[in-house]
């Protein structure tokens, strides 16, 4: 149903129709590729706009080094505050950093060109359409300051490809932002209400070089690492019978993306690596996956003379689940989207993980919601000729705008 301040918000949002796009497209045109991780450039440039828009920016540079810790090399996060009165604060986070656009792409990744209402380019999509999104709502609101209480926070931060700790987490647990509820990135036509988790595992398989023509005088590692790798895949086809209850998350499985080691053709291999990522449904407990597979992959060699392996973890991102009021923040946000895009919205999980598990950790309510496609197949996400419909990004930007009215409305 319609509100006395819809119509101005929305009026807002069309006359800047054309400037939202011309904000993203800025924000494209710049690299911020994660690896290597050197961030802190596109961050300067993202404050000029912002500035530019007249909103008033902190930049809260990550000390050096907690950045190489995490494996980058510079990343300033950005938070902007709108103050309305006293009532809630809520935050609305977005990524700049972005993957490498590797091969294949039709269209310079940087380019931001316009084809068909799409726009084309590396971050188009994932996810640098919901700064925009973000920051034209949150101007949009300025149209009736004087009916809103509470306050809007913008979180723009730039280590999401690598974890998400030095961005939203670290703001977090500096006291930088202590917000009630947050929105986070995300896919227009669903409500993310939850995410998997995943935990990256190394396992180094320990063995003792030879000379190829006396084999049996040494301790193959990678024979070793074989009785591990049939271990893991059988116990991927166990993990294929379970599947979540939450809608759009499946069930939980586990690859080995990566394999490292050995000498020389003519060498016993002494030291083979594997690297593992698990994903896990919200219902699993990321203490007891990591324990299992540690037990799973010690036991598949236990027997064998002279080898060792060495376990350890590289990364663990937890499952996104509901916490605290959320009905507060996805019930409006529902409402809205469904209004918008004059569909059915639901309430869907992803089988992917992202920033947004930070805030729900410091039991914050969070949903996944921004500008995009219906699917990262159909925006082209971490692929060449990422994209995303602008009349998507238009749309979205009206949904936020009007929920964040509806949450701070007096």
């Amino acid at each position: 149903m319609s509100k006395s301040y819809d119509t101005a918000i929305l009026k807002w949002i069309d006359r800047h129709e054309d400037a939202a796009v011309t904000f993203l497209a800025e924000m494209v045109k710049t690299p911020s590729d994660n690896p290597p991780g050197e961030c802190a450039p596109h961050a300067a440039m993202a404050a000029e706009r912002l500035e530019a828009l007249g909103l008033t920016v902190e930049k809260h540079p990550v000390p050096q080094a907690l950045v190489e810790a995490n494996g980058m090399i510079s990343a300033t996060n950005l938070v902007v505050r709108r103050r309305f009165g006293d009532g809630p604060v809520i935050a609305l986070n977005s990524h700049g950093d972005v993957v490498a656009p590797g091969e294949g792409w039709t269209h310079d990744p940087y380019a931001a060109d316009i084809v068909d209402g799409w726009m084309i380019g590396r971050g188009a999509a994932v996810s640098k359409s919901d700064f925009a999104t973000y920051v034209f709502a949150l101007l949009a609101l300025e149209e009736i300051a004087s009916e809103l209480s509470g306050a809007v926070e913008l979180h723009l931060t730039y280590d999401e490809e690598a974890g998400g700790a030095i961005g939203p987490k670290w703001l977090l647990d500096e006291g930088i932002s202590k917000p009630d509820f947050a929105f986070s990135a995300g896919f227009s036509y669903a409500i993310g209400v939850a995410h998997n988790g995943c935990l990256h595992l190394e396992a180094v398989v320990k063995g003792k070089s030879a000379h190829a023509a006396k084999p049996e005088t040494g301790h193959d590692a990678l024979e070793a690492a074989t009785d591990i790798l049939r271990a893991i895949y059988a116990h991927r086809a166990d993990l294929a019978g379970q599947v979540s209850a939450v809608p759009g998350i499946g069930g939980p499985n586990i690859t080995v993306g990566l394999i490292s080691g050995g000498i020389n053709t003519n060498v016993v291999p002494d030291k083979v690596a594997l690297r593992l990522d698990r994903r896990m449904i919200p219902e699993e407990d990321a203490a007891a996956v990591e324990s299992g597979l540690r037990e799973l992959i010690q036991e598949s060699i236990a027997g064998r003379d002279g080898i060792a392996v060495e376990i350890n973890r590289i990364m663990l991102a937890d499952p996104l689940r509901e916490v605290g009021a959320f009905e507060e923040i996805a019930g409006p946000l529902q409402t809205r989207a469904s209004e918008i895009f004059g569909e059915d919205i639901p309430r869907l999980g992803v089988p992917l993980y992202t920033d947004a598990r930070h805030y729900s950790n410091a039991g914050i309510p969070t949903v996944l919601y921004g500008a995009g496609p219906r699917s990262i197949e159909e925006a082209n996400a971490h692929r060449a000729d990422e994209r995303l419909p602008l009349a998507d990004l238009h749309r979205a930007t009206k949904v936020v705008a009007l929920t964040l009215a509806d949450m701070l409305a007096r």
